[in-house]
């Protein structure tokens, strides 16, 4: 690894930080690094180790504060709405940067963030894109930015926020090649798998480890339906991301959709019980929490018996019913709920979902709501109670409209098998005609998916039957 950069180091890079502490700006760079790696690495001292450390060095530098704040709301746990130590760091550190001679793009940071913390995420991107535009070597704007578009859906924005500044990440630039694995998720959220997949391998010919890249090649492969080929680079990479530890759950996860699409309900179980559930019950990490969910979901609607987990999992789920930071977090804290039949849960979630989406804001997430967010939630619920019509006149009008709620295809894919799986079981011919089609949509765009000609199997019986 790179020598960790000093105040000099980061002003010849023409990022200067307002600091006159080395070990404060070594110590932004070292959970930065972490932060881009998606590792917490322990020759470094781990992300909280490092920010405790760089607190320390320099309890009055602003960028250190936009950092430690900024992870925390980039993680999704949290927000200030719920969390008044939070909502307290945050306004320190507005005034702290109010109070100091900071540069411009010093104080874009902290304007970005103190308008992400109020919900509203679009605004913050397009604060980073400025800053982007006079420092396109900054990688806190560009991941921060990167993460954000994500949550909102914005797949166009994603890849082309980091095309516009890919240039400038030359070799010489420290972390220069994780650039391309964040270019390289941006094209495959795009449909440009090919490219995705060969700028990701760049990135992997470069550092290995790079798991993000990983991941990337793991998309491309779910997206076409290529199951044997991601089975076999999973297996055979393993070694090199597993130490990922902030991306090792995610990337099991991917594993194991490929033997949820074989129809292999075992093998995928194997890697929930050893790799997935475990972490996420010891990490509460939000986006660990979502895997799991969406994992034991998916094999519920394959009709998979999941003896205890769901409500193994529903101690972690449980207390986040009422964040609401997210509607993606949700609709997947909702799956727990259901899965293990907690009424007085799913009841909780809906109804303070419904009161905040009326209350009048300016969180982006929230805004959402009323006409995507509820109806996807109560979609879920219908089909849980049997009211399969119901959940398909919930969610089929609103299908196209459901990238808003963020996440990439492969994790939004458990609502077109909600839909699927609900035209199937419809009372309705109308709506098992439906079904059909959905799934000759499907078919064309995965050819070969064993889900789908199982699927397809199912619905000529469901015919043939009717």
């Amino acid at each position: 690894m790179a020598a960790l950069r000093d105040c000099k180091a980061w002003q010849d890079a023409g990022l200067v930080l307002s600091t006159s502490s080395n070990e404060a700006c070594k110590l932004f760079d070292a959970v930065l690094t972490q932060y881009a790696t998606w590792t917490n690495n322990e020759s470094l001292g781990g992300i909280e180790g490092c920010l405790s450390k760089l607190k320390a060095a320099d309890p009055n530098f602003t960028m250190g504060h936009v950092l430690a704040n900024g992870l925390e709301l980039i993680g999704t746990g949290r927000s200030v709405r719920l969390d008044r130590e939070l909502g307290s760091a945050v306004t320190a550190m507005v005034a702290l940067s109010k109070a100091q001679p900071l540069t411009e793009r010093e104080r874009l940071h902290v304007s970005a963030l103190d308008v992400f913390a109020r919900g509203q995420l679009p605004k913050a991107c397009e604060l980073w894109e400025q800053i982007l535009q006079s420092h396109p070597t900054d990688l806190l704007a560009l991941k921060f930015s990167h993460d954000t578009y994500f949550y909102l859906g914005y797949q166009r924005q994603m890849r082309d926020s980091v095309a516009r500044v890919y240039p400038f990440w030359t070799p010489d630039v420290p972390l220069s090649s994780y650039v391309k694995g964040y270019y390289s998720f941006g094209l495959v959220e795009t449909n440009l798998y090919d490219r995705a997949e060969k700028v990701a391998h760049e990135a992997l010919a470069i550092n290995q480890t790079d798991a993000w890249s990983v991941h990337t090649i793991a998309h491309v492969n779910e997206m076409k339906a290529e199951v044997e080929k991601g089975l076999k680079f999973m297996k055979e990479t393993e070694k090199n991301w597993k130490s990922s530890d902030m991306l090792a759950c995610h990337n099991y996860w991917h594993w194991a959709l490929y033997y949820i699409e074989k129809g292999e309900y075992e093998a995928a179980l194997t890697i929930y019980d050893k790799h997935i559930a475990p972490v996420c019950l010891a990490s509460g990490s939000i986006l660990d929490i979502v895997d799991n969910c969406s994992m034991l979901y998916r094999l519920h609607l394959e009709g998979v018996k999941l003896g205890d987990r769901w409500n193994d999992l529903l101690g972690v789920t449980k207390k986040h019913t009422k964040d609401h930071i997210l509607l993606f977090n949700d609709v997947h804290y909702l799956m727990s709920f259901l899965g293990a039949k907690d009424h007085k849960t799913t009841e909780e979630l809906l109804t303070t979902l419904q009161e905040l989406a009326r209350a009048p804001h300016e969180d982006h997430q929230l805004s959402l709501a009323p006409h995507l967010g509820l109806p996807l939630c109560q979609a879920f619920v219908e089909f849980e109670n049997g009211n399969c019509d119901k959940a398909v006149d919930l969610l089929y009008p609103i299908r196209y409209e459901l990238v808003q709620v963020g996440g990439s295809d492969a994790q939004r894919d458990v609502f077109s098998l909600l839909l699927i799986h609900a035209a199937l079981n419809s009372k309705s011919e109308a709506k098992r005609n439906l079904a059909r089609c959905l799934l000759h949509e499907r078919d064309l765009l995965r050819p070969k998916s064993p889900m789908t000609e199982r699927l397809i199997r199912k619905a000529a019986a469901v015919h043939s039957m009717a």
